[in-house]
This record gives C-alpha cells, structure tokens and sequence, in this order.
C-alpha cells in the first residue's frame, strides 16, 4: 500500500528521503525532521525506528544509518519509516532538552498549537506513528550515566513480549510508561513499543550500537518483515526483570567503583566506596538486593541522595 507522509507519497516497491518541516530559527532558518521510508514491495507490518528524541542521544542515529544500508525495498515486507533525529533542535545544540528547556519525551502525544515540544510530538504523531503498528525508540542513558543495552517495554502484552525476546538485548525490563513519553502516547494507538537503552550520551559505543543494530533487524524478522538470512545469528541469552533500584550515596565525596555493566551482584556485597579527598573517610557502597548491574554514574564527584549504580532485580537461582 502506498504511504504518504507530509504530502509525498512513497509507493510499494520504493524509498524516499523527506524533510518535514518543522519551525524556524530566530535567524528564519527553517529545521526539519529528517524521514527515510522503505516501502516493501510486499504487505507487512509497519515499524518505525527513532532516535535522538533527546539531543544528546547518539547512539540510535548511528544503530539506524547501519540498519538502512541492509534494508532494500526489494528484501522487505512492510514499511520501514526510520527518524534518525527527532530532536533537531537539541541535537545541533548537543543538548538533551529543546531550547525552552522542555524534555520532549514528556511532551507526547502533544498539540498542533501548544510549546514548540508539544508541536514536534504532535507532528511526529501525526506523520510517523500514525502509519505503524509497532515502533522501536532508541536512546541511551542521560549525561554522566553509561546504560547496559536493554530493552524497557510493557512485557505483559504478548506482541510487545515477543518483540522484546527477539530483539535478544542482555536484559529486558518490565517499564510502565511515563506521563507525555513516546511510548505512552504509541501504546494508546495500540501499538507495540520498544525503548532500547544503551550507552552514554555524546559517545558512540560500538558495542551498544551492534547489540542495536541486531536487534532490530532480529525484530524485524520475527515480524516476517525481512528473509532470515538478514540477521546476524548473535542471539545471546536475555535476562528479564520487573524490578529495578537505585544505590545511593550515603555521603558526599569522590566515588570509587569496583563493578562493571552486566556483573551479577549480591546482596551486602561491595560495589566500590566513596571517600573524601584525602581519604580520612570512606564509606562502602553495598548491593541493596541480588541482580545485575544495568547502569552507574560516570561522575565520581558525588553528593549525598545521588543515584550512582543502577541494578535490575533478579531472583537468586542455586
């Protein structure tokens, strides 16, 4: 079936770069939303790939560049609408935020005439979402965090379980949505989610973004959008979680960590310590449960009530 978006229309069998318009820069510089839509030649789901939501993201800009250079209309049942870059505003200013400090990912579904990150989320809604039956929203962890990649999504709806088995990340968490997100807004249509969480904010980390790009073409597959013999075959065994905590700091100081992404933990055992200048004081930071760790600060500057390492529970096995 044919596909229009912002007046252009995309037949089966074809793919099409559009610039959406977006706003203008006081200069009257006009920014758009970068689209590529892959039509397949062949009826099939409808998938959208975003990243860069929050400026500073780059991770999922990279994961979906390499996911188009496998993708042919030709190969592909279905249609693929990648948005590389959601947030142009914040990512020509290396920013998470938009320029009135609005999180567009607290914006959706959003408003034709409402704030600028109102207007964004209510035209991605209007002339991405609105075509797709399951969408894949790509981001890493905010500035001074690293993220283990892993896949956060609603596991008790079968369509977006299957999804997020196949999508093969090293962990999948059971997330309810945030108030104004994608995911909120995309699940209210009735479409399956996914949000990838991987890496660090301005950084590319290989490893994230090959876990990335597998694993969307690893759910494209499962939804007979492309041949098997796309996939990698790097499928790697997932832990599932529907729990997560914080460790926070005790005290202020420089934190020193012992702990790696991915390492399973105890409870009680010692991830690291924090300590004072010259170290007259250290305390220990200590597992608050069993699990994995999915996530710690990159900062060692710490005050006391921060959130420093980020752990998945996991039930405890013989």
């Amino acid at each position: 079936m044919t596909i229009t978006i912002g007046g252009t229309t995309i037949a089966p069998g074809t793919e099409q770069r559009i610039d959406l318009p977006v706003a203008r820069l006081p200069t009257q510089t006009l920014l758009s939303l970068p689209i590529h839509v892959i039509n397949g030649h062949k009826e099939g789901p409808h998938l959208w790939l975003s990243a860069a939501i929050h400026g500073d993201e780059l991770n999922g800009v990279e994961i979906i560049r390499q996911v188009l250079e496998q993708v042919t209309p030709q190969m592909l049942s279905g249609a693929l609408i990648a948005v590389p870059i959601v947030n142009v505003f914040g990512f020509i200013e290396q920013s998470r935020y938009l320029p009135d400090r609005r999180d567009l990912n607290r914006s959706f579904p959003g408003t034709a005439r409402g704030s600028l990150a109102s207007r964004l989320a209510h035209l991605f809604m209007t002339e991405v979402v609105s075509h797709c039956t399951h969408g894949i929203d790509l981001h890493t962890a905010s500035h001074h965090r690293v993220n283990l990649p892993q896949i956060r999504a609603n596991l008790d709806n079968p369509e977006t379980y299957r999804c997020a088995q196949a999508f093969g990340a090293p962990l999948m968490m059971h997330a309810i949505t945030r108030d104004g997100s994608l995911r909120q807004a995309a699940a209210k249509q009735g479409i399956s989610v996914l949000l990838f969480e991987a890496g660090e904010a301005l950084r590319f980390d290989q490893t994230a973004i090959q876990v990335g790009v597998n694993g969307v073409l690893q759910v494209m597959e499962t939804l007979d959008m492309v041949p098997p013999t796309v996939r990698t075959n790097t499928h790697t065994p997932t832990v599932e979680s529907r729990t997560s905590k914080w460790v926070r700091a005790a005290q202020s100081g420089m934190l020193h960590l012992q702990i790696e992404l991915g390492q399973t933990v105890t409870k009680r055992q010692n991830l690291g310590f924090i300590a004072d200048a010259f170290g007259d004081t250290q305390r220990k930071v200590q597992a608050p449960c069993h699990g994995m760790v999915i996530g710690y600060t990159q900062n060692p500057l710490v005050n006391q009530g921060d959130g420093i390492v980020h752990i998945a529970m996991i039930e405890e096995t013989d």
